[in-house]
């Protein structure tokens, strides 16, 4: 059992770190995406989990203007290189 899962009883958690991290938030039914805004930058998902998510990627990439595929990052390449199984490991929960 890990420890924190994406699952629908965190995304309450989730917006209210968005909020409380300055950015204005809103659900657009007819889309059914979850948006945030701060500072003219946009994002959208499909969940709050995933919101927060994105946001992640922008707050770590830090871009001080747009550009194309500012948020990509390619090397290593860890989609097609991630291993089936962890290292060895004590979850926090069993100590």
């Amino acid at each position: 059992m890990p420890t924190l899962s994406a699952y629908t009883n965190v995304e309450n958690t989730a917006l209210v770190i968005l909020q409380e991290k300055g950015f204005q938030i809103w659900y657009a039914r007819e889309y059914d995406l979850f948006y945030a805004e701060k500072n003219g930058w946009d994002f959208a998902a499909n969940g709050a989990v995933e919101l927060l998510g994105v946001i992640a990627i922008f707050e770590h990439q830090n871009p001080k203007s747009f550009r194309e595929y500012w948020w990509k990052i390619d090397d290593p390449d860890l989609v097609r290189n991630l291993p089936a199984k962890p290292n060895p490991y004590k979850p926090v929960w069993r100590k």
